[in-house]
């Protein structure tokens, strides 16, 4: 049936339709203990512990590897290592360069170099102890400027271009050039890494994986063990949050443990400690970003260049699609005239880094806005107006860095109904009169806009599969290719099919989702859960649904444009039967109430190798206003009120939605303040647990947080029920703090520099950036004297 647009208001009678703000799915049994996570399944008979041991070095030769004393050790079953791989000892997913064991070297501090399955978590750890580890040490290089100084590139440079950049910034009336270090952040997912293997017949294996990705988890701990994909069944029903973490990451528990099982026959589970967690899985990528950029007196861009480097890690992972989304989003909402983004994305002798929310789409973002700030300083004009003069609008200033035309831009709208919800003008003009009767606190205030690109980039991951049985009371079964980390999937799909069959949502039964019910799915990433699985359910309810009218109008003889689903009954002409009683007469008419739906996303299209063409299907919008505070003292800062307008266009669940605007916000906020990852010289992460690595708390949430849906929000394209995505937009939200952070920084120093402020704002960088500030303004005060 083709997509008419936005569904009609919810019929009477019908709970948990389409529009309904209700609650998440598991929002009972997650309050009251009662949800299942990997670690509460019960603990089959036999069931061994198994325990990862790493690597203490960053970069060494193994000279020697002796695993005796392990094997020896008391509740020890099996011992493994690179040599007991039978099939492929490697998990990268795109390129084949990420052992699941070392082989003869080790690449990063953290690394597994063997495993021990034993009796309990304890009697492996401290069997592990007992091995024997020679190295002969190697080179390190741990940052982006050693790797860059060292050509470890893991691909050539890529550039992305439209227009001659060069000769328009040689020929703008003013041009300026500046440098930010981006800071790179853990996931900290509530529930850490984990995976349950239970082994079965002819070399079968079932994975319980904590996974965003288990069709992933099915193709490599396949290869790894040397056997059929189809031998291998992955299933998660719900994860304690991931971010991105569990994308690729969660690959080497189940991986390992399905190795484990394999081998002894018995049940193995890996469960990681935080510190092991943190110190073995991938992060956000950190970078250095370099712009330069020519600007007329009136505040539109001339040209722009920039330059990003990001630090990698050992191996490739997802490097080359999360560098690629940087190079994406360095516009933000804005047009360029002529433009040159140019990327190197560096090898390093640290853990590879992954994906996370907003998959570099944050760190080009944050890198546009840095300069959209510096400009406006550098004009002496309101950041906002700078901005709006910017904007993506129809015509010559429509068309991206990368030769996408922006056909939905409502940034403009956003950002004038923000700023009046907001009091943006009368706010910045009473800032600026605290600021100047204030010696010590200072404020600042910031609004930011953001456009994401709705997507996944690489072009066939753009799929998805949905499984529908209908059974002869009326009840449903729901199946699909998504995973559920917290975000509300289920409940979003689930609603989707109840406004199908015009069923209470509670007559829908959501199952775990298995890589043998639908298989070969993608990654519940890149926030197109909703819509390519919704799209998916949908689809399979269709198909059902179209087998009912056809066997009721049969059966009936009237036409098929006389039956109606409504309210949990079928209108058939003049009679009326409940639903599950048409199901019923379907059964018995031999009808098949089972089907599959498929969906893939139309339109999308791109040449990596020209860096050019369409890779979204559409943008999702949303504007930030906030306001902070900070202690020229200490350098301490307080978000003091923050107010947000995002357009998730027609929502599927506004309760859903709202949550993830909120929750994006924040863990923005955190990155972008607080969360730093710490590496000694020896390539030791110093920030491996909660105790030294500080995440937002309730207590650090903006005293007043204003956050709302955007009422006019509609989708243009034929996305499900003309919703958008929600999943990652939101945490680029949170640039607005660091805009706001760094005016009032420049407040500090009496407004006559612009600082350098590097991410994350952490107490110590911003009373650094106040001292070179104060530094700077002096030095100007000595010119101008």
């Amino acid at each position: 049936m083709p997509d008419s647009g936005a569904a009609p208001p919810p019929a009477p009678g019908i709970k948990g339709d389409v529009r309904e703000a209700r609650a998440h799915d598991s929002a009972v049994q997650q309050v009251t203990g009662k949800a299942r996570y990997v670690d509460d399944i019960p603990k089959p008979p036999g069931l061994l512990s198994l325990y990862i041991a790493m690597s203490d070095r960053a970069h060494a030769r193994i000279t020697s590897l002796d695993l005796e004393a392990v094997r020896r050790a008391p509740g020890v079953a099996l011992v493994l290592s690179s040599d007991d791989v039978p099939g492929t000892n490697d998990i990268g997913p795109v390129v084949a360069d990420e052992p699941l064991f070392a082989e003869g070297e080790v690449l990063f501090h953290g690394q597994p170099i063997f495993a021990v399955a034993a009796e309990s978590e304890e009697a492996a750890r401290r069997a592990a102890a007992f091995a024997s580890v020679e190295y002969e040490d190697l080179p390190a290089h741990l940052t982006v400027e050693d790797a860059m100084a060292a050509g470890m590139d893991l691909e050539p440079e890529q550039v992305m271009a439209r227009g001659d950049a060069t000769s328009a910034l040689k020929n703008s009336p003013r041009r300026l050039t500046g440098t930010l270090t981006i800071g790179g952040q853990d996931h900290l997912y509530l529930e850490g890494q984990v995976a349950l293997a239970l082994p079965g017949e002819d070399n079968d294996v079932h994975v319980f994986s904590s996974t965003q990705n288990p069709t992933e988890v099915q193709h490599l701990t396949a290869r790894l063990l040397g056997i059929p994909d189809a031998a291998v069944t992955v299933e998660v029903r719900r994860m304690g949050g991931a971010f991105g973490g569990k994308e690729t990451q969660s690959t080497i528990m189940a991986a390992a443990s399905a190795l484990a099982a394999m081998r002894t026959g018995r049940p193995v589970e890996c469960v990681l400690d935080r510190d092991d967690d943190m110190r073995m899985t991938g992060k956000r990528h950190d970078f250095i970003a370099q712009y330069e950029v020519g600007y007329g007196e009136d505040g539109r861009l001339t040209a722009t260049h920039f330059a990003l480097a990001s630090r990698c890690g050992h191996a490739t992972d997802l490097s080359f699609a999360i560098n690629d989304r940087a190079m994406f989003h360095a516009d933000n909402c804005y047009h360029y005239p002529a433009v040159r983004i140019a990327s190197r994305r560096l090898r390093t002798h640290t853990v590879s880094n992954t994906a996370f929310r907003g998959f570099g789409g944050p760190q080009g973002m944050l890198a546009a806005e840095r300069m959209i700030d510096e400009v406006a300083f550098e004009l002496d004009r309101d950041p906002v107006d700078v901005r709006l003069a910017n904007l993506y609008a129809d015509g010559n200033r429509s068309l991206t860095p990368y030769h996408q035309t922006v056909d939905d831009c409502v940034a403009g709208a956003l950002i004038t109904e923000l700023m009046d919800i907001a009091r943006y003008r009368e706010r910045r003009d009473e800032i600026d009169a605290y600021n100047a009767a204030s010696p010590v606190i200072k404020k600042g205030i910031a609004l930011t806009p953001v456009k994401f690109g709705i997507s996944f980039t690489t072009k066939h991951l753009n799929q998805a599969g949905a499984l529908i049985h209908v059974y002869t009371d009326g009840s449903v079964h729901l199946n699909h290719g998504g995973t559920e980390m917290g975000q509300g999937l289920m409940v979003k799909v689930a609603q989707v099919v109840a406004h199908e069959f015009q069923i209470d949502i509670d007559r829908i039964k959501v199952s775990s989702t298995r890589t043998d019910k639908v298989p070969n799915t993608s990654a519940t990433a890149a926030s197109s859960g909703s819509d390519l699985n919704g799209m998916a359910a949908r689809n399979a309810a269709q198909t059902i649904k179209e087998r009912l009218v056809a066997f009721a109008a049969e059966s009936y003889g009237v036409s098929s444009e006389a039956i109606l689903f409504e309210g949990n009954h079928v209108l058939i002409g003049a009679e009326r039967l409940t639903f599950a009683e048409l199901v019923k007469k379907a059964y018995l008419g031999r009808v098949s109430l089972s089907a599959s739906g498929y969906y893939r996303t139309p339109t999308i299209d791109y040449d990596r190798a020209k860096h050019r063409g369409h890779p979204f299907y559409y943008f999702a919008y949303g504007a930030a206003v906030s306001e902070v505070a900070i202690d020229t003292l200490t350098g301490e800062t307080r978000v003091l009120q923050t107010d947000i307008l995002h357009d998730v266009g027609q929502s599927l669940n506004p309760a859903i939605d709202l949550g993830q605007v909120e929750g994006g916000f924040v863990q923005g906020m955190g990155w972008l303040t607080s969360e730093e990852l710490v590496y000694d010289d020896n390539g030791v992460l110093r920030t491996h647990a909660p105790s030294t690595y500080k995440i937002p708390t309730a207590g650090d949430r903006p005293l007043r947080f204003n956050a709302e849906l955007w009422a006019s929000g509609r989708n243009k394209v034929q996305t499900i029920h003309r919703s958008k995505a929600v999943g990652e937009p939101p945490f680029m939200l949170a640039i607005s703090v660091f805009s706001a952070i760094t005016h009032a920084v420049t407040a500090a120093a009496g407004g006559k520099v612009f600082p350098k402020l590097d991410a994350p704002a952490t107490p110590e960088r911003v009373l650094m950036a106040i001292e070179d500030a104060k530094a700077r303004a002096a030095g100007v005060d000595g010119v101008n004297a």
